[in-house]
């Protein structure tokens, strides 16, 4: 059995795929390149979808180096009519990262403490901004000899 990483190596991600394209058409197009272990082609999120799959797949294959052979021949060519993007496949986020999550980055443990407080220079920066625009008395740059309407005696 591999290991996670030995997974990892040996998939890769076919993108911009056409409606028609089956798991059984993905295969026989990749395997000219090694042994298939699996073909996946990921269903649309929202169940009334009448998607047939969300347009991309994954191929895993015995050997790493299958892999890369076909990323190396299959990306940017034409399969249905349309220009496919063979990459190697990424590790599926954590729900709870970042992007993508149902949870907003900033209720994250620890992200304020490391994105969101201010720093020592930009207090500085903000005190020095205060000290120098603003007078001591709001008024003492005002002309009040002019200022305001001049009333008729």
């Amino acid at each position: 059995m591999m290991s996670d990483a030995a997974r990892m190596n040996s998939t890769i991600y076919v993108g911009g795929l056409e409606n028609a394209v089956t798991e059984k058409l993905l295969a026989n197009a990749f395997l000219p390149f090694g042994e298939i272990v699996d073909v996946t082609l990921p269903k649309p999120d929202l169940p009334s979808s009448r998607e047939p799959h969300r347009r991309f797949g994954y191929i895993e294959f015995e050997v790493a180096g299958d892999a890369k052979e076909a990323i190396d021949n299959m990306d940017q060519s034409e399969f249905f009519g349309r220009v496919l993007k063979v990459a190697a496949a990424k590790p599926q986020k954590d729900s709870n990262d970042g992007l993508g999550s149902k949870t907003a980055v900033w209720e994250t443990e620890g992200w304020i403490a490391r994105h969101g407080g201010v720093d020592e220079e930009d207090r500085q920066a903000a005190q020095q901004t205060q000290h120098a625009s603003s007078p001591a008395d709001a008024t003492a740059n005002l002309d009040t000899d002019v200022a305001g309407p001049r009333l008729e005696q």
